[in-house]
């Protein structure tokens, strides 16, 4: 084969630089899935911070298995299909949303960077999802409010011990235009986080002769930390103690089915149980003319070894679909499992460490950034299994592998 010198004219074409980024916007430019965004937030959070984002409880096998579960799917596609144009979006618990996810409410969000709760509720306005606060934020009802202030904004309730505070929580939420009020259940006490334990996380975080070594590599996260206002639970008195005290201090172990019935009656927009783990419970609480169920095991962060929801999923669908809305979270770190969770039988879903990876890496840029990635691994999927819109996704599309292969105990009742 002869061979020359390249002339520079057929150089020309090859020789294309992009204009360099750098910072915040070079790291997440490089960030490409969920699990990119957790790596850089693991490198730029202290330690107790992000572990407490990471953890679960105890072995953590419970989130374990429900990342695995998601892992566990075969999708079906369809061939030739016109996919040239993709729907994500619909109406949930009665208005639209632009995807089928929101971001889930999570507590202490301004630990693990500043703008906190502000970046997820301005990302969730502007791309059209609902945005959730928890009772545990650090950020107000009228600030969320304020940051979101065209957008869904929902309000996650724990029942505390003194009845009189909770509900005046859902006063001020219902007052702000919170349409949707997110009742959380599966608190009767806090889990064992071991991993907070170990790095005794408190809040405030306390400055320590290990976390002032721990923040050596991470200025930028310390300088925030120390130059803005000061990080307290917008919805508590201050607390200076570990997370599991504060939790069981306030936490009310006798809160039953009556309760959330006198809940409901008290909120004049749409009521979601959060923490539903059977068939029976979730019976239950469509019974008492509940809106919406999300099937939780709260991020494997209460029971370790509980059921896992995406596994739950089909049965409730088919069983309780016409009657409640079924949302669905734990475990989610891919648009292909918001996919797969639609296609059978859920309406919606939430993702809370999804997002605060994003969070944790780059501020409101992170999260941007967090929804940028599902929304296109949700459009992709969608265009690869054949369909054009949420409606029709079908069960059809997604098998669920088998790798624990639950016994049925004699005497247990499986309804």
């Amino acid at each position: 084969m002869k061979r020359q010198l390249p002339k520079p004219r057929d150089l020309a074409p090859l020789m294309q630089f992009k204009k360099p980024h750098i910072g915040v916007r070079r790291r997440l430019d490089a960030a490409l899935t969920i699990e990119d965004l957790r790596r850089i937030a693991k490198r730029r959070t202290p330690r107790a911070a992000f572990d407490y984002t990471d953890g679960a409880a105890e072995g953590e096998i419970s989130l374990d298995r429900a990342r695995q579960a998601f892992l566990d799917i075969e999708f079906h596609p369809a061939i030739l299909r016109d996919v040239s144009k993709v729907t994500t979006g619909w109406d949930v618990l009665g208005g639209p949303v632009s995807l089928p996810f929101g971001i889930a409410p999570t507590g202490f969000t301004r630990m693990m960077q500043t703008e906190g709760e502000y970046a997820g509720a301005r990302v969730a306005g502007r791309t059209g999802i609902p945005f959730s606060l928890s009772t545990m934020g650090t950020a107000s009802i009228e600030d969320v409010a304020a940051a979101n202030p065209h957008g869904r904004n929902w309000f996650q309730l724990y029942m505390w011990k003194d009845r009189d505070r909770s509900m005046a929580l859902v006063e001020r939420a219902a007052a702000a235009g919170f349409d949707t009020l997110v009742v959380t259940v599966d608190v009767p006490v806090a889990g064992a986080r071991l991993r907070d334990t170990r790095n005794g996380m408190s809040i405030p975080p306390a400055l320590t002769p290990a976390t002032v070594l721990d923040a050596l590599p991470r200025p930028r996260w310390w300088i925030d930390f120390l130059t803005t206002e000061p990080l307290a639970f917008a919805s508590l008195d201050r607390w200076s103690g570990t997370v599991a005290e504060l939790l069981d201090s306030m936490f009310d172990p006798t809160v039953n089915f009556d309760d959330l019935a006198w809940i409901r009656e008290q909120w004049p927009g749409k009521v979601v149980v959060k923490g539903i783990q059977s068939l029976a419970d979730a019976r239950a609480v469509v019974d008492l003319g509940v809106d919406g169920i999300v099937l939780s095991n709260h991020g494997g962060r209460q029971l370790d070894r509980a059921p896992v929801p995406f596994h739950l999923l089909p049965e409730v669908a088919t069983e309780l679909g016409k009657d409640t809305e079924v949302v669905l979270d734990t475990g989610i770190m891919s648009g292909a499992d918001i996919v797969a969770a639609i296609a059978l039988g859920a309406r919606f879903t939430l993702i809370g460490r999804a997002y605060l990876y994003g969070l944790m890496a780059g501020g409101e840029a992170g999260v941007a950034r967090a929804v940028e990635i599902l929304t296109g691994q949700i459009e992709r999927t969608m265009r690869l299994l054949g369909v054009t819109c949420l409606e029709e996704l079908e069960p059809r599309h997604v098998t669920q592998l088998t790798r624990l292969a639950p016994r049925p105990v004699p005497g247990q009742d499986q309804g």
